[in-house]
Formats: C-alpha cells, structure tokens, sequence
C-alpha cells in the first residue's frame, strides 16, 4: 500500500503545475503523506491543515517515500531517473506532455490513477539502465546513466567514424552523422526515429542503430548479453558530441566511450488494465486506418 509519496515536476511548466495541484488535492483526499519537489507558495497544506514538505534531494528525506511521481513528459521522466536510481524507489509517471510512452498516466485520469495507486492496483516494471564507464566523471558529480540512449554523433556538418567492439569482439566501423545506443525502453524514443527496432521493456539487450550512415546496407542492430560497448572515433574536425539522455558533451577524438549495462535497474509503475503494447497502439495509432 502506498503511504507516502514524492512528486517531481519542472516549476516552469504551467501544465506540469496543474497536474501537481491536481496530484496534491487527490492525494490529500485519502491521507497521504507527500513531499513536493516544487517551490510553490500556493501548495503547502491539504484540505486538512496536513502540511505538505518541501525537499532538494530524495536522500534527506526519512522514511523514504513509497513511491515516486514524475509529472510533465519523458523528459522531466527521464530526469527523476538520476534522482531515484539508487534508491529502489519505483517511479510512476503523469503525463502534461506529448507522446508520454514513460509517463503513462494520462493528466484527465490522476482521480482514478491516484486511488489505482493507493489500492496496490499496479505493476512493479525492471528497465535496465546503460552508463558511461569511460570517460568517468563526464557530467561532473552527476552519474553518465542513461534509461533511453546514448548516442556518438557528429559535431560539426562533416561525417564521423565510429568504430565498435561489442564485448571482446569487434563489431563495426561506422562511417555517419552518429549511431545511436539505446536499452529496450529507449527503443521507442530517438532510436524509432530512425527506423530501429521496438523492444519491449524488460529486454535486456542493446540496440545500435546508425543516424544518416554512409553505407545503406548498415542497419540497426540488437546485440543480446552484450554488457559493454568499447568506441573510437576518428573525423576531420576536432570534436565529437556524446549525449545521454538529456544532457550532453563535447569531447576529442583522442577520447574514447565506453558504455555498460547499469548494476541497478530501475523500478517503473504500470497501473493494472494497462501494458506497453496498449501504450504502443495508442500513441503510435496502430490499427487506427478505418480499413482495419
């Protein structure tokens, strides 16, 4: 049963701070503990007079929460990800966004989500995570974790190479705009886009897929109980750009990637009654041509 609960949202955002006060007085309602990661004068106290805390990091807060509420889109998702990873807290995620294929719950259902929540009508999901090995220390104090990809791309107009050993054995050189190195949950991000693979979340296996390569015989690829990925990369200008996830760095060709498979997994939500494939024919409107 959930008790206690943690709210994450982007304060910028004014659908994302709709669906927090609408988060905030439903939760009110059954007498749950929350935390709100939010500066908002206006959300302090419940109907109640139960007072509402705010925090900066999850750690501080004792007990921890039963579970974590991310609201907004995948973005402001894949962002609660750094905060809760190596908490083993699950993350459930509301949708103020577009797509929403991690934000599953839509923002004109939080009445009835909220009790599904309360009542234990839900599903734990394991998503295997990927990481920057090397070089360590990419993004500062921040860890190079990533739920959707990592992606190796070009940082100026001219192609780059990228050369791949899977394991221990040599995979590829690509010669393109960028590859793309994706986990099952970020088959449907920016590796959809260019006509990789749809895995369904609990697959552990990695996917490379190729941006613009020069050679149209290469094609996406999934590498299975494959746990690190080793790459060099050559061009004819000074730098590379390496992004993971949300953020993103320049680095020399001298500079090589190495990528793993996370130790920990991430635990996400799904409400009972719902499933990735649902999610898949509702956001990509399969089967939506009237001829089916």
């Amino acid at each position: 049963m959930v008790q206690r609960v943690a709210i994450f949202s982007k304060e910028s955002n004014p659908g994302a701070r709709q669906g927090v006060i609408r988060l905030i007085n439903e939760f009110c309602k059954l007498g749950i503990e929350i935390k709100v990661h939010q500066r908002s004068s206006e959300m302090h106290n419940c109907y109640d007079g139960l007072f509402i805390e705010s925090f900066g990091d999850l750690n501080d807060l004792q007990p921890l929460p039963d579970m974590v509420l991310s609201v907004g889109g995948d973005g402001t998702f894949l962002e609660t990800v750094l905060k809760v990873k190596d908490l083993g807290i699950p993350v459930a995620g509301v949708n103020t966004g577009r797509m929403g294929f991690l934000a599953n719950i839509p923002e004109d259902d939080i009445s009835n989500s909220v009790a599904m929540l309360c009542n234990g009508e839900f599903e734990i999901n394991e998503r295997c995570l990927l990481q920057i090995s090397e070089p360590s220390e990419l993004f500062g104090t921040e860890p190079s974790t990533a739920l959707n990809e990592i992606t190796i791309q070009k940082a100026d107009p001219r192609m780059i190479t990228i050369n791949v050993i899977a394991g221990s054995t040599y995979l590829n050189t690509y010669w393109a705009d960028g590859i793309i190195v994706s986990t099952a949950t970020g088959s449907t991000a920016y590796n959809l886009s260019v006509g990789g693979p749809i895995l369904s979340p609990e697959d552990e296996s990695i996917i490379i897929s190729p941006i613009s390569p020069h050679n149209l015989t290469i094609r996406p690829i999934v590498l299975s109980g494959v746990n690190s990925l080793r790459m060099t990369v050559e061009g004819r200008s000074k730098e590379y750009l390496v992004t993971c996830d949300f953020r993103s760095k320049r680095l020399p060709f001298d500079e090589e990637i190495n990528i793993v498979k996370s130790s920990g997994k991430l635990k996400t939500v799904m409400l009972k009654g719902r499933d990735f494939y649902s999610t898949l024919r509702n956001k990509l409107m399969w089967g939506a041509d009237k001829r089916n």
